[in-house]
């Protein structure tokens, strides 16, 4: 069965191609392949936005009738289940399969999912969508970084990662004013249209991750088709860096026993643990910092602010969509210009201001309930997602994606997902009841667990700025036998580094686009 799933195909150069001609970076071939299955970081920001406006609305509370603030999130939380155990199994079907079979495999479970929770009439009914909806989402979540990063060269990694982080917050930003120009149709059953026609862009996605995006190189070498993982990487990088990047692919390959013989056991073993506890510690505070708390429930937070009209705080949620978009821009451009842990701290004190600003807005609506200067609540959520996407959005996922050895990369990806939408689905359930409770008590425990966040990551991070995907083992110290030497030569170093002039190779054609396959 699992042969079935794989890509078997023998991997050739385009017919264009001169045997023996030297090849030269291909960019451009980088971004389409990040741009597409990045249809998959699309789809997750559409399940992140969809069900905020729907939820407060009341023709859908009418129809589905909620028993209280635990019923509402639980349709939120319960998504996060699924994604939880949809990244966990994407470990398994990455290494199996392949990186972007996985991906392919993952959208006929999206589709499965968006139609049943288009169709629902109950609570039970659309939970159980949402559920399986999840599994496909959590299996993009863990499955489209993990390709990306396989691809990208070691000094564009932060940035093609980041060109993710811009899809998905694009997704969202669509399904906010799409939702909200639903929201207008004079029909009890508005909501069902953009659960649905979501299944469009996973159509895409599934077959041109079945017939058209090639392999992971580092998978391909992992199933001793090195033949086709040189040519994968020629494509990419050029066949200078290919030639030198696959034999560093190889030893780390070769010393590890490859990737079908490392076990979850490993992942708590030795320096891994170290690693491990770091991957899913920071996805963790990627989301208990306040970032869906804050997303899920926007509207509330607006009417709890002085917004009281809903269709002002539906349009003031319209705005985060926007925010997240142009905010997710800066970490393509600049993200790895600095550490990694830089980035994260000038986050984490650009959104404890934000959660500050939104606990003393919403004191002066209760004290003052009329008063214009209630409409300022808008800017403290606009800050927040603002200094949250520069950093912690794009920040997290590079960082989970790239620290792992290659024999637990995929595990260690997929556990460190798992991490974050554990901690989603927390933050989903419990965030309902603590306002209604605490009001805005909620933000402040936000804001103390983003001042955690930041002492975690000035004296517990490891800066992984520049470094290959080979180097993190020795970055680690995972490597103790000194029987593993990353290739520093100058020849390396002026291949697989920053050159000015990669930038020009976009425009190098060379028949990279054709017969991925």
């Amino acid at each position: 069965m699992i042969r079935f799933f794989k890509q078997t195909t023998p991997i050739r150069p385009a017919d264009d191609v001169t045997p023996g001609r030297k090849r030269e970076p291909n960019l451009r071939y980088v971004y389409t392949l990040t741009a597409f299955v990045s249809i998959g970081g699309f789809l997750f920001g559409w399940d992140q936005g969809v069900m905020a406006m729907i939820i407060a609305d009341e023709r859908w509370l009418n129809l589905m009738r909620p028993a209280n603030d635990w019923s509402v999130g639980f349709v939120i939380s319960i998504y996060n289940i699924g994604c939880v155990i949809g990244a966990m199994t994407t470990g398994f079907f990455a290494d199996s399969c392949g990186r972007e079979r996985t991906i392919s495999l993952a959208s006929t479970v999206f589709i499965a999912g968006a139609l049943l929770q288009a169709a629902s009439y109950t609570i039970a009914q659309i939970s159980i969508g949402r559920f399986v909806l999840g599994l496909g989402v959590g299996a993009y979540s863990a499955g489209v970084p993990l390709y990306i990063s396989e691809i990208s060269p070691a000094h564009l990694r932060g940035r093609i990662v980041g060109i993710e982080l811009m899809i998905l917050c694009f997704g969202e930003m669509v399904i906010f004013w799409l939702v909200y120009a639903f929201y207008f149709l004079d029909s009890d059953d508005w909501w069902r249209i953009p659960l649905a026609i979501q299944v469009v862009p996973a159509i895409v996605l599934a077959f041109g991750c079945w017939a058209w995006v090639p392999p992971s190189p580092r998978w391909l070498v992992a199933e001793e088709r090195y033949e086709c993982a040189l040519e994968v990487l020629s494509r990419l990088h050029g066949t200078e860096a290919a030639e030198l990047e696959i034999s560093e692919i190889r030893q780390t390959v070769s010393e590890e026993h490859i990737t079908t013989e490392a076990s979850w056991r490993d992942m708590f073993k030795g320096p891994v643990l170290r690693i491990t506890l770091l991957g899913t510690s920071l996805q963790m505070f990627q989301q208990i910092t306040g970032t869906n708390g804050i997303f899920y429930y926007a509207p509330s937070l607006f009417k709890k602010g002085g917004i009281t009209d809903p269709t002002m705080a539906n349009l003031a949620t319209g705005g985060i969509g926007v925010i997240l978009f142009v905010s997710a821009w800066i970490p393509i451009f600049y993200f790895d210009r600095f550490g990694r842990k830089t980035w994260f701290q000038f986050g984490l004190v650009g959104m404890i201001a934000a959660l500050i600003g939104i606990c003393v807005l919403q004191q002066h609506a209760l004290d003052y309930p009329n008063s214009p200067i209630n409409n300022l609540i808008v800017i403290f959520p606009y800050m927040f997602f603002t200094f949250f996407n520069s950093s912690w959005s794009a920040g997290s996922w590079t960082y989970a994606a790239e620290i792992f050895p290659i024999s637990l990369r995929a595990k260690g990806n997929a556990l460190c997902t798992a991490s974050l939408w554990i901690s989603n689905f927390v933050v989903a359930q419990v965030s309902p009841p603590i306002e209604s409770a605490t009001g805005y008590g909620l933000y402040i425990m936000f804001a103390i667990i983003c001042v955690i966040a930041f002492f975690f990551v000035r004296y517990a991070l490891v800066e992984t700025r520049g470094r290959s995907l080979e180097e993190m083992d020795e970055l680690f110290g995972i490597d103790k036998t000194g029987k593993y030497q990353v290739l520093q030569d100058p020849a390396r170093q002026g291949l697989l580094q920053h050159n000015p002039q990669d930038e020009e190779s976009t425009l190098v054609d060379d028949g990279d686009l054709e017969n991925s396959n």
